[in-house]
């Protein structure tokens, strides 16, 4: 006994071959029309319409021409992702977060490395506008401002929002780490632990990251009371080697020290390597916070680091955010937009 097949886009059917627009708008209770708009995030529909057309794509398993839809839109649904971060430490999440942001939205994403190269990322830059990317989202490895993108003819015409690394034009749109409330968490933890003599081990001074965390955690401790137990800021470099040296410099000055507040997890690790070669209970006499939450870093360390978690991946999904904003009102809402950080506790405190 044999029996018809279902119509195209009635509920329960199978059409052969890939399912058409025609049949997703039949299956939703719609007009063409009215699915081409839900899909494209255009007209003014009631929400339950617009939930109706993507369930109805869901069920048939539907995909839209990316062709016809960029001829219809003007848009290539395609964003460019560039990064001077080689090694992808930190620019990594903060592209994984724009990624999983992006692809919600059904847009592809075109990875640039420049490795940090000027040449290299007029070359990046290039491409992606010959590509017709509808944005472009730029990150780092570093917290410091860099300049904005420039020098490309058609650049003007396309949104672009920095991540992590803001631009130095306050009028660009940039997506960044709350170093200051990251400091004054490390700092109210320590405090609310009963700990009083601070030590600050950290980066470079040229950093902005080594820099800013070492103001406002000095800002925030002396608000309390309280001042560094050596009279200074340790700056030096993001290592443990110096995580070592410096925690060794900081006892023979300041014995008395209490906890140790650190500019990024390499150094604490650093720091916990010597206190226990001296035989120092950690956190027991000296407590101590580090910066990045690095996996690799943290959890080895003896014994495993409590620290600020910079949400890397929320700053990658917010910028995307920011910029799919600037595609759809064709402009990006100027100015520095700050996410915050959180204190991941371990057993160094």
């Amino acid at each position: 006994m044999t029996s018809a097949a279902a119509a195209p886009g009635s509920p329960g059917s199978s059409p052969a071959g890939r399912a058409r627009l025609a049949d997703v708008a039949a299956l939703a209770g719609v007009s063409v029309g009215t699915a081409s708009k839900a899909l494209n995030g255009g007209g003014r529909m009631r929400p339950e319409t617009r939930q109706r057309v993507l369930d109805a794509v869901a069920t048939l398993g539907f995909r839209p021409n990316q062709h016809a839809q960029s001829l219809h839109t003007g848009r290539s649904w395609t964003v460019g992702l560039m990064t001077t971060d080689g090694i992808g430490r930190f620019s990594t999440p903060v592209l994984l977060g724009a990624e999983d942001a992006l692809g919600a939205g059904k847009i592809s994403v075109l990875l640039c490395d420049t490795r940090g190269d000027a040449i290299r990322e007029q070359h990046h830059l290039r491409n992606l506008i010959d590509r017709r990317v509808d944005g472009i989202i730029v990150t780092g490895r570093r917290t410091d401002p860099r300049s904005p993108l420039t020098g490309i003819s058609g650049l003007e015409a396309i949104p672009v929002v920095y991540a992590l690394s803001p631009s130095t034009d306050l009028a660009d749109t940039s997506v960044v780490s709350d170093d200051r409330g990251g400091a004054q968490l490390a700092v109210e933890h320590l405090l609310s632990a009963g700990r009083t003599r601070f030590a600050h081990v950290t980066g470079p001074e040229h950093h902005a990251a080594a820099r800013d965390r070492a103001r406002h955690g000095v800002e925030h401790l002396e608000g309390a009371g309280f001042g560094l137990s050596t009279g200074r800021v340790h700056f030096g470099e993001w290592s443990e080697a110096w995580g070592r040296r410096a925690a060794d410099a900081v006892l023979r000055t300041a014995p008395d020290t209490d906890a140790f507040f650190c500019g990024n997890d390499q150094i604490a690790r650093g720091v916990a390597d010597t206190l226990r070669e001296r035989g120092v209970n950690v956190p027991g006499d000296i407590a101590i916070v580090g910066y990045d939450n690095w996996d690799t870093m943290a959890l080895a360390s003896r014994p495993p680091l409590t620290t600020i978690d910079m949400s890397l991946a929320e700053i990658g999904r917010i910028a995307a955010l920011r910029l799919l904003e600037a595609i759809d009102a064709e402009g990006p809402a100027p100015g520095m937009h700050t996410v915050p950080c959180r204190l991941v506790v371990r057993e160094s405190t």
